[in-house]
């Protein structure tokens, strides 16, 4: 019997790739944009998606106390604007988002408004063990306010790959899934999902810092359905629409949308990452996660740890293993390095770690905090708010 195909079967050809390199240095076209205002519900619904509790984001009477003086957005907040890459050229070859590195400059408070930019700077065209041939494209982004200051920027990339070679390779067909936990083991899972310490309002100097020092443990898991659409209530620029309007969107671009085998639905791509038929003609066992999903917990784990005085000022993070349905992820830190910055700031570095329970670090990471100073009594909030 003849494989169907659920997806869209697109092919890496030459002609494709001199698409692409025409689009190289040019503005792209970033066609949906999430939230593109700073509120209290689009604050909310991101980190209630992120599973993030901090106060700061959220409790109006918590955040007047803070260095802000009011709520604000999370740093990792701006993938919910969009999601730091546009899907161009080589239609019907999936993408998986692969990974990005984050500078941030300036708080996102409440009644900000957010407009966006990418550009493709160059792509990569190699051999792969997941699906022969893979193209690595990579993307620049700012986030600048409605008085155009920078607030952020991203460098991301993100991978193309064919669906059949994927399903052909199968490289991960072997995973057993949905993982069989004990009764044990998910009590201790959940156990130390509440024990997240978020540290808030209890300032942590740059001076009680050492190198070596533990960041986290923030535990995600197990992984599943309700957890995967909170976050995309909440996050992606991704266009989620129904009915007619959804409709008119796939016979504009039929790459765009499939029909589900198991309910005759017109469904988007996006949907691999809850519907287990697409997940299948993707080349993967089980939806999976998307892959700034796992940066942003990685950034939850960093704000815990540094607490409200601290600033983010670098994060980078290689999404090198799907998190599965029914996964679960232990991020932990390190602080590997203490100095004074050429901005004369006191910050730490600290590389991180996201472990699964099948013992693979899916998402190696490192990260700049500023941290206040108590001695030399420097605040990297206030200095950003200036």
């Amino acid at each position: 019997m003849a494989e169907t195909k659920v997806l869209n079967e697109g092919r890496i050809t030459e002609e494709g790739l001199d698409k692409l390199r025409a689009l190289i240095g040019k503005p792209l076209r970033i066609s949906y944009i999430n939230n593109d205002l700073v509120s209290r519900a689009a604050i909310r619904n991101f980190v209630n998606g992120v599973g993030d509790p901090n106060p700061l984001w959220t409790d109006d009477e918590y955040a007047r106390k803070s260095p802000y003086g009011g709520i604000v957005a999370p740093p990792s907040w701006f993938y919910s604007v969009f999601p730091s890459w546009v899907s161009v050229g080589l239609p019907g070859v999936h993408g998986f988002h692969s990974g990005s590195e984050w500078e941030f400059y300036k708080p996102a408070p409440l009644g900000d408004s957010i407009f966006p930019d990418c550009t493709l700077t160059h792509f990569d065209d190699k051999p792969s063990s997941f699906a022969d041939r893979i193209i690595i494209l990579h993307y620049a982004s700012h986030f600048r306010n409605q008085q155009g200051e920078l607030l952020a920027r991203a460098h991301s990339w993100s991978i193309r790959a064919e669906r059949g070679a994927a399903r052909k390779k199968g490289k991960y067909s072997e995973i057993e899934l949905p993982h069989p936990y004990t009764a044990e083991e998910l009590r201790k899972i959940e156990d130390d999902c509440l024990a997240e310490e978020t540290r808030g309002d209890k300032v942590r100097y740059w001076e009680d810092i050492s190198v070596g020092d533990d960041v986290g443990p923030v535990v995600k898991g197990p992984f599943g359905l309700t957890d995967m659409l909170s976050f995309f209530i909440g996050s992606p620029g991704i266009a989620f629409v129904a009915h007619n309007p959804a409709l008119k969107l796939y016979r504009r671009h039929p790459a765009w949308g499939f029909r589900d085998p198991n309910t005759n639905a017109m469904e988007p791509i996006a949907a691999v990452h809850y519907n287990k038929a697409a997940a299948n003609a993707a080349g993967l066992p089980m939806p999976y996660d998307v892959g700034c999903q796992r940066q942003c917990w990685q950034i939850h784990m960093l704000t815990n740890w540094m607490g409200d005085a601290g600033w983010l000022k670098k994060d980078r993070a290689e999404y090198r293993r799907f998190v599965y349905f029914s996964d679960t992820v232990y991020f932990r830190g390190k602080v590997t390095g203490k100095y004074v910055d050429e901005d004369g700031e006191y910050c730490v570095d600290i590389e991180t770690t996201a472990v699964s329970q099948r013992g693979e670090n899916t998402t190696p990471g490192t990260a700049t905090v500023a941290l206040p100073s108590r001695e030399h009594r420097t605040s990297p909030v206030e200095r950003r708010l200036k």
